[in-house]
C-alpha cells in the first residue's frame, strides 16, 4: 500500500509553484492525502487571498471523489441538487469543486492523494497539475465513471472527460448516464 509522505507531497507543491511561475502566474498549492486530510498547503507571493482554500478543496474533492476534478463536470452538469448536498454531509470537510485543477493524486494503481492549484485560469490550473504529476512519474489516467477499467486521461484522444465519445457511448459502447 502506498502512501503519500510529507517530503513527496513537497516535492509536488515545490514544483507546481516553479511551474506556475514559469508561466507567469501566482498560485496556491495544496496535496491532501487519500483520505483528503491536509498534508502541504503554500500560497506563493502575489496569490490572491482565497487561492489557498480553493486549492485545498479542489485537492479534497479529488481524493474523496477519486477522480480528477475535470472528470466529475458533466456529472456535477447532469445532477446538480446531488452535487450540491454533497458538500452539505456531516463528514465533508470541504466543498465539492468538480472543475480543472483538481487532480486525484496516483500511483502504481493506487489513489494515495489529491492535488488543488488555484491562482490562474482554469486551463492554467489544469495544465500546470497535470505537467507536474507527470514529470513526476504519477499516472494521469482513470477509469470513466460506470465503466470500469476503460481508463481515460488528459492524453486519450476521441473520448471526453467523463469517458463518452463523441457520439455520446462510452468507449465499451455502452450508453453513458452521467455517472
Amino acid at each position: 500500500m502506498s502512501t503519500l509522505t510529507l517530503d513527496a507531497a513537497d516535492e509536488i507543491v515545490d514544483a507546481a509553484l516553479k511551474r506556475a511561475q514559469s508561466l507567469g502566474k501566482a498560485v496556491s498549492v495544496a496535496v491532501v492525502d487519500a483520505g483528503g486530510f491536509v498534508i502541504s498547503v503554500r500560497r506563493s507571493d502575489g496569490a490572491r487571498p482565497l487561492t489557498p482554500d480553493i486549492a485545498r478543496a479542489k485537492a479534497y474533492t479529488a481524493a474523496v471523489m477519486q477522480r480528477p476534478g475535470k472528470m466529475l463536470k458533466k456529472w456535477q452538469e447532469s445532477q446538480p441538487v446531488f452535487f450540491a448536498q454533497l458538500s452539505q454531509l456531516p463528514g465533508a470537510a470541504l466543498p465539492i469543486m468538480a472543475t480543472e485543477g483538481s487532480v486525484t493524486i496516483k500511483k502504481d494503481g493506487e489513489i494515495i492523494g489529491g492535488l488543488g492549484i488555484a491562482g490562474g485560469t482554469a486551463d492554467e490550473d489544469q495544465h500546470v497539475a497535470d505537467d507536474v504529476l507527470e514529470s513526476l512519474g504519477y499516472e494521469l489516467e482513470f477509469a470513466a465513471w460506470g465503466v470500469a477499467g476503460t481508463p481515460t486521461g488528459p492524453k486519450q484522444s476521441g473520448t471526453t472527460e467523463n469517458g463518452t465519445t463523441e457520439n455520446g457511448t462510452t468507449d465499451n459502447g455502452t450508453t453513458d448516464k452521467g455517472a
